[in-house]
């Protein structure tokens, strides 16, 4: 079963730069679309971005577009989340998960959490000074 696990979180300033891993075991990701999500502190989770299996096709909320960057290593069975210039509303927890594409507008970005998707334990991102 394809389990996936989340790091590279911590604590940083605003404006800071930081890369989050999301690693693979137990199975390929060659085939599935990826997303990354975030709950902050009383919040719900929320999409911040996803990307397809080989396409390269991408999609990214409103708040980080510009700011973050979606990327994948398949050989390696992993995705990446580089975040650049971080701020306070970015602090987090952050998962990745499988994802499904979904055709409505209004949601940012366009995923959501597969069928057969779970969530892991996620990793800790604060931006404070």
């Amino acid at each position: 079963q394809l389990r996936l696990v989340e790091s590279g979180g911590g604590l940083v300033r605003p404006g800071d730069s930081l890369r989050l891993t999301c690693t693979a075991s137990g199975g390929t990701i060659d085939y599935y679309p990826i997303g990354w999500f975030r709950q902050a502190p009383g919040k719900e989770r929320e999409g911040v971005s996803c990307m397809s299996p080989r396409s390269g096709m991408t999609d990214y909320a409103d708040s980080v577009k510009g700011r973050f960057t979606i990327s994948r290593d398949n050989a390696n069975r992993t995705v990446f989340l580089q975040m650049d210039s971080l701020n306070s509303e970015d602090t987090a927890v952050y998962y990745c998960a499988l994802i499904r594409w979904v055709p409505d507008k209004a949601v940012q970005p366009k995923c959501v959490l597969a069928n057969f998707g779970s969530w892991g334990q996620g990793t800790q991102v604060t931006v404070s000074s």
